[in-house]
């Protein structure tokens, strides 16, 4: 999902989310047809269950209660997936035949969001799911603050701040969690299981296994490089200082431009020159110059396997991997870090955030990261609402960079058509080499339609079969 932002490039041209990032995508857009049945089929297994539960012999209230409340909120994810994309969609709750899925119609945009935040509260309110799973073999199943940090996302994506803030303290006051002590240790194998993580995808070896590695690693670690960093997302990264680089005095130079920074950015980006660490402990260097012999070298096209920007996602690098398609990495779907930046973002936005908010959200966020200047820890002074909006935006993004998010965040902050037009540009490489902007590899010239692409078009494939399905607006 973040290639079809302003953070990363996707190189594959078909299935993928390259063509949401320029504006090409179209009715028959295959990642998009993938989207819509992907939920669908999620929300089909979920209705099976909810309808089917009492015709399980012997189990007990309490147990069936945990059950359905575990698929209720998954239904609910789902759902929030489906709107925040396609605005009004068909709202099932019930396992239905091919022939009344065929006949269903939409149901407005604002129901469902209604629909599962009433079942959602309804759990929370009757505590139907525990706030921690005592054995190990329950690890990663929903939990009651689980549940309630989707809340907290749904109404964030809504604009209730008033809400999210409410919903976030809650959270934040009595939940065990707890930010992990080093930024770059959340993503490997060993420290998956920390008490940040409120809620992730599982995988373990030789039982269920993902092949992620194999889309963002450099050729020269088994990977394909599909997806890419762009200069936008390496220039968001603040300075140690906690300027940001376009600042007169925050010391940044195009010439060292790693010097400095957020520490983040090394432990999300590998750059020319930058390292992996493999299992053993050696470093592994990426060389990404365009006119070296590296096998990882800077190369234009969609058919080669290697970056198209000049930069490597380093964030969730699984060195312990059997192959690159062979990982056993869970990936993060909620961790406490977003929980507190929701909370930051609603007192921003409702004009309360004060000394002891910052403190508590972003203040505890960087110094995690690893910055230790006052003026880059303490929450800065003189700045308008709309500044402070603005920075705790920045560190949203920096923090929850490769976590999937960002698309929802410019599409809800109704900025897409300022970040993704425009062309997306990679590393720095001079005047020498063709198709660069002031020095910088240029990748591609996007486009963003504000009169129709804040929507995805619903897929023909889908009207074809479903004539009570209404297209969204200008598609």
């Amino acid at each position: 999902m973040e290639g079809a932002t302003d953070n990363a490039y996707v190189r594959a041209s078909s299935g993928k989310t390259q063509a949401i990032a320029n504006g090409s995508h179209s009715t028959a857009d295959a990642y998009i047809e993938s989207i819509w049945g992907y939920r669908y089929e999620g929300i089909k297994m979920c209705n099976q269950l909810t309808d089917n539960i009492n015709r399980v012999p012997g189990l007990t209230d309490s147990l069936k209660n945990l059950y359905l409340s575990q698929v209720r909120v998954i239904r609910a994810l789902h759902y929030h997936e489906l709107v925040t994309k396609f605005q009004d969609v068909p709202y099932i709750t019930t396992a239905i035949s091919f022939a009344e899925a065929n006949k269903v119609s939409p149901t407005k945009r604002d129901v469902i969001v209604n629909n599962i935040l009433t079942e959602l509260d309804d759990i929370l309110n009757n505590k139907y799911l525990p706030f921690s799973y005592p054995a190990t073999a329950d690890y990663g199943r929903i939990t009651h603050y689980a549940a309630e940090a989707l809340k907290a996302r749904i109404l964030l994506n809504e604009g209730r701040y008033a809400e999210v803030k409410t919903t976030t303290e809650d959270i934040i006051r009595n939940g065990n969690y707890e930010l992990h002590p080093q930024y770059d240790q959340l993503f490997v194998v060993n420290y998956e299981k920390n008490k940040e993580i409120m809620l992730s995808v599982q995988y373990a070896l030789n039982m269920r296994e993902n092949s992620g590695n194999y889309q963002f690693l450099p050729p020269s670690l088994a990977g394909i490089a599909n997806i890419v960093p762009i200069k936008t997302l390496v220039d968001s990264y603040i300075m140690l200082n906690g300027q940001n680089i376009s600042e007169a005095q925050s010391g940044y130079s195009e010439s060292d431009p790693w010097k400095n920074r957020d520490p983040r950015l090394m432990a999300t980006i590998c750059y020319d020159g930058g390292v992996y660490i493999k299992a053993d402990g050696s470093q592994h260097k990426v060389t990404t110059a365009p006119d070296s012999k590296s096998n990882d070298r800077l190369q234009p096209g969609t058919s080669v396997i290697t970056t198209t920007s000049g930069y490597y996602f380093k964030k969730f690098y699984d060195n312990q991997f059997i192959t690159a398609q062979r990982s056993g990495l869970n990936y993060p779907v909620i961790r406490y870090a977003d929980v507190l930046l929701m909370y930051a973002e609603s007192c921003a936005e409702t004009g309360t955030l004060t000394s002891a908010d910052w403190d508590m959200t972003i203040k505890k966020i960087r110094q995690r990261a690893g910055f230790t200047i006052p003026e880059a820890l303490n929450m800065p002074s003189g700045k308008t609402k709309e500044e402070l909006i603005n920075t705790i935006r920045n560190e949203r993004r920096c923090e929850l960079a490769f976590e999937g998010l960002r698309l929802k965040d410019i599409m809800r902050w109704k900025i897409s058509e300022n970040v993704l037009n425009g062309d997306a540009l990679g590393m720095y490489i001079g005047t020498g080499f063709s198709n660069t902007v002031n020095g910088y590899y240029k990748i591609e010239t996007r486009q963003f339609d504000k009169s129709k692409h804040y929507l995805w078009p619903i897929p023909q494939s889908e009207r074809d079969i479903n004539k009570n399905l209404r297209q969204n607006p200008n598609w």
